[in-house]
């Protein structure tokens, strides 16, 4: 996907900083990508980046227009068209990783074809996906899991990856979500996928490999999410892990989006998505947790760190915060 570089990030009205988890992520793993960010008034959010006019930002070289805002249904909100609109008529391209596709909204079709512009929609499958077979892949592969979304399953399985290359390992990240997918250029956007394609879909993108090479695969929602749960199970058997992260976001009082659902433990997480693993990969291991801290002061982070490796005997680190070494040292030892 050949989408023009360096964006400008649009957090438009997003309520709250993890509604801007897309513009996060390409700011923290892609920081050369970026120009500035475009925020309506009332933004909860900001990525670290320079406010900018859409005039600014073509001075500065900016070519696309980045929609960095993840909301529930991945729909648009109608404040967000006029500036959608001006920026086409200022020869922007547009990119979208929500549901709400760019392409079928009629005025900035017209608008792109007007202008010249291109209109990517990440978030659409570009492949015919096969139905899952259960065949076993050679090469090895690792999945992040969950007790919510947005928990920092794709940051774990980049600073996995970024640690592995640093060392000379076998490794490449699998995006399966329009984040991971606007970061490297490919993917599956695996919730826009039929359902009975999604587990073939992730036996598709992690093909046999080398035996010494590991997939990172890129976890989506959470077992224990009413809204989501779909999703991780196809991640499950589709990627057959040799090996599952556990990640946690400590300060939640409830599953994002749903406040009458509280989170389940990590040993709930363990003790459900370890047998789901093992139905299509009798080896698999949970070989370490991965724990959002960003919320938590340094000495506050490593003490609750210590306290659930002493717990549950498994390393436990904040990869982005901390480092990943530790949890590549255990998929070393798989």
């Amino acid at each position: 996907m050949m989408i023009g570089k360096p964006y400008l990030l649009f957090l438009g009205d997003a309520p709250d900083q993890l509604a801007a988890k897309v513009a996060q992520g390409i700011r923290d793993w892609r920081p050369g990508d970026a120009v500035g960010q475009f925020r309506l008034p009332g933004c909860g959010a900001g990525v670290g980046l320079p406010d900018m006019t859409l005039e600014e930002a073509k001075a500065a070289g900016a070519k696309t227009l980045v929609i960095g805002v993840a909301n529930r249904g991945g729909v648009f909100s109608e404040a967000w068209k006029a500036v959608l609109l001006e920026a086409l008529e200022a020869g922007f391209d547009l990119a979208s990783g929500l549901h709400n596709l760019l392409r079928d909204e009629a005025d900035l079709a017209a608008a792109a074809r007007a202008n010249g512009c291109r209109l990517h929609d990440v978030r659409l499958p570009g492949e015919r996906y096969p139905i899952a077979n259960g065949r076993r892949r050679a090469g090895k592969r690792c999945l992040a899991v969950g007790t919510d979304c947005s928990v920092g399953k794709m940051y774990t399985a980049l600073a996995m990856e970024a640690e592995m290359m640093r060392r000379g390992l076998k490794a490449t990240f699998r995006a399966t979500g329009q984040t991971g997918i606007l970061i490297t250029g490919s993917g599956v956007p695996l919730d826009a996928v039929v359902a009975d394609f999604m587990a073939g879909a992730v036996e598709w993108l992690t093909p046999d490999n080398d035996d010494d090479h590991w997939d990172l695969i890129e976890g989506q929602g959470s077992l224990f999410h009413v809204s989501y749960s779909g999703v991780t199970m196809a991640l499950i058997h589709g990627g057959q892990p040799d090996a599952l992260i556990l990640c946690h976001e400590p300060t939640r009082s409830h599953m994002r989006g749903l406040p009458g659902y509280g989170l389940p433990s990590l040993e709930q997480l363990r003790d459900l998505a370890l047998p789901i693993a093992q139905v299509a990969n009798p080896a698999c291991k949970v070989v370490g947790i991965s724990v959002n801290t960003k919320a938590l002061g340094e000495q506050e982070a490593l003490d609750y760190l210590a306290g659930i490796e002493a717990r549950m005997g498994l390393p436990a680190v904040d990869p982005f915060r901390h480092g990943a070494g530790r949890l590549v040292d255990a998929l070393e030892a798989v």
